[in-house]
């Protein structure tokens, strides 16, 4: 009942509301915050998850989006046309694919039909991740400003009794005085 009933003064201090409205981010986050416990990497974070095809479709997408891919295809364009011209024209012999190429624009189309997919699979898992990565990103930053506001509530707090012990110090000095120049004026009127 202790730990429920501090989560529930924590939501109400630091967030305004109620344990029971609050999101289950920010319920994580009071629940944190009360443990005093650091805020745990998700398992997403900790290993590789991944199954033999998503790392593959993660290859494919980081493979096929680099300039060193585009380089290599451009090159290996350049020598299907070479290789198809030069044979057409210099030596006589049927070349494989004459032009206007048709086999090289079905096998471009090919590996545009299975490249876009896979590219798209390793994106929508990468999106995934990164939801999950800005989940906890904010659980970090929403701890780090409530852990924040505390602060400032104690430092406001340890000022205000630091003042009203200055306050009852110089209350305390300026009675002594108000007694010791009576006293002064007592003796001088004596004598």
């Amino acid at each position: 009942m202790g730990q429920n009933h501090a989560n529930e003064d924590l939501a109400v201090e630091l967030l305004g509301k109620p344990y029971g409205e609050l999101t289950p981010v920010q319920k994580s986050v009071i629940d944190l915050i009360c443990a005093q416990a650091p805020a745990d990497i998700g398992a997403h974070m900790k290993f590789d998850d991944r199954t033999f095809w998503e790392r593959l479709a993660d290859r494919v997408a980081e493979v096929g989006g680099s300039w060193r891919f585009i380089g290599g295809f451009f090159a290996f364009l350049m020598v299907w046309i070479g290789l198809n011209l030069l044979l057409l024209g210099h030596f006589g012999t049927r070349p494989f694919d004459p032009y206007p190429f048709i086999f090289l624009n079905l096998v471009l189309s090919m590996l545009a039909a299975i490249q876009a997919p896979v590219i798209m699979m390793s994106q929508n898992r990468a999106a995934a991740k990164d939801r999950l990565q800005a989940e906890h990103d904010y659980m970090v930053n929403l701890r780090a400003e409530l852990e924040i506001m505390r602060l400032h509530d104690k430092l406001d707090e340890l000022r205000s009794r630091e003042i009203e012990t200055m306050i009852k110090d110089q209350t305390e000095a300026l009675r002594l005085l108000k007694d010791e120049v009576a006293q002064l004026r007592t003796a001088k009127g004596k004598g």
